[in-house]
């Protein structure tokens, strides 16, 4: 395969609709487009069109728009089909595309090369997956917010202000006898500090954008019969888990994703935790600790007409101390008591009813304070955990170089590897291997 090689794909979802998509990119599609379409087609401007096969017969009729590079989506000629979304017909019609040279695209390849050709830097073309793959509003439009440039923009400026403290750092050690006079009078310990903070601001930014990307996986665990498939249930607003007065109805874990005031929570209702003989029971009980091992934070939910009994305490300390733990005291409808949000000792304690609803906004709050949601929502940027770690690693360089101020060398060689990890995250520094794992988890025909 090469990226000279002209490529093709179906661009819309498979199954049947109203309109469907071929998409074709390649260095020059004016020969293919007149046998396609027998016709020659202006840039930028929709024409309906019969689309041939290789006799002239008609596959298909619909508007074609052609797209002459540099100005279109990946840089190169581009070409969209715009037919009858059946999926024998844009089978027929893609097939009729590699007819006529090009070959099948593989996942991502048309934002791939809209990165190779400058129409994006990586951290707008991962956006672009983002925003597809986006489950709540507010991730669509944090998504939306770095494809048009917003996260490569702070960026940007971070590596704008290092530049100029590595140009006064190299020029001073040209000038060793005059080094921390020259280093005063730039002020390089102010632009040093000043570098730093706006990084631990992006950083917070970032990790923000990624809960948003990644969401908040929740375990629901408890004993049997305390109501967590009727809080699933709840929480979801529609029957997902059936809800029996009979302990252990719950044999396997019910995954369901909700939208917490704009952030994506994973929910696993799983099987209530208690010893138990019955063999289907048992595999059960060991994937809802599985499950714990993996989440963001568990919901211990607990009867509270019972109280705390030494089998939640058991729950309890058997779950990983690193964990978040929220305890919801479920039921409180059949005792008479308002729903409340407590905050002790470092524990978190919801009442509330699953069975009314009473409490249930508060369990949102307590959930998104629990994981760092700190809101602002509007003018965040989508990250992933490939940039948290990139940032990570310049704010480890940038105070090794806070270290090491006073030993030029040092100090101008961690200032280097900072710019080389934040130009990780927008590609100016990326190894071939990374971007083949990147683009090999988009779409077919994105």
């Amino acid at each position: 395969m090469s990226q000279n090689d002209t490529i093709a794909a179906i661009a819309t979802a498979p199954g049947r609709a109203g309109i469907g998509i071929v998409r074709i990119s390649g260095s020059s599609l004016t020969d293919m487009s007149a046998r396609l379409v027998n016709r020659r087609l202006p840039p930028r401007r929709a024409m309906l069109a019969d689309f041939l096969d290789t006799q002239g017969e008609v596959i298909d009729r619909g508007i074609v728009l052609y797209f002459p590079a540099p100005h279109s989506y990946t840089g190169e000629d581009v070409l969209e089909l715009q037919g009858h979304g059946g999926p024998v017909v844009l089978q027929m019609l893609l097939r009729r595309c590699l007819e006529l040279g090009a070959r099948l695209a593989e996942p991502g390849e048309f934002t791939k090369r809209a990165y190779l050709n400058d129409k994006l830097d990586l951290a707008q073309a991962e956006s672009v997956a983002d925003l597809i793959d986006a489950t709540t509003a507010q991730a669509a439009r944090s998504a939306l917010r770095s494809l048009q440039g917003a996260f490569s923009e702070r960026i940007e400026g971070l590596t704008r202000a290092l530049i100029e403290l590595r140009t006064v750092v190299e020029a001073t050690l040209d000038f060793p006898d005059e080094e921390i006079e020259f280093l005063r009078r730039a002020d390089a310990e102010g632009r040093l500090a000043a570098l730093r903070d706006q990084l631990a601001h992006v950083q917070q930014a970032s990790q923000q954008g990624s809960l948003l990307r990644e969401g908040m996986h929740v375990v629901l665990a408890g004993q049997p019969n305390v109501g967590k498939s009727s809080l699933l249930n709840r929480m979801a607003g529609e029957e997902l888990a059936i809800v029996t007065e009979i302990p252990g109805t719950t044999r396997d874990a019910i995954r369901q994703s909700i939208d917490v005031n704009g952030v994506p929570a994973h929910i696993i209702d799983t099987a209530g935790l208690r010893d138990s003989s019955d063999t289907v029971e048992k595999l059960g009980i060991a994937r809802t600790w599985a499950a714990i091992g993996k989440a963001d934070l568990v919901l211990l939910v607990i009867d509270c007409t019972a109280g705390e009994s030494a089998s939640d305490n058991a729950i309890l300390a058997r779950l990983p101390r690193s964990l978040p733990c929220i305890r919801v005291m479920n039921k409180i409808d059949l005792i008479g008591r308002a729903a409340a949000l407590q905050r002790t000792d470092g524990a978190t304690v919801v009442w509330l009813s699953a069975k009314t609803g009473e409490g249930i906004e508060l369990l949102r709050q307590a959930l998104l304070d629990t994981v760092g949601w700190r809101g602002g929502g509007e003018g965040l940027f989508m990250a992933r955990e490939r940039h948290l770690q990139a940032l990570a690693a310049a704010q480890a360089h940038l105070e090794r170089a806070t270290q090491l101020a006073r030993q030029l060398e040092l100090f101008a060689e961690e200032l280097r590897l900072t710019q080389e990890a934040l130009g990780a995250i927008t590609g100016e520094y990326t190894a071939d291997d990374l971007l083949g794992e990147i683009f090999s988890r988009f779409c077919i025909g994105k």
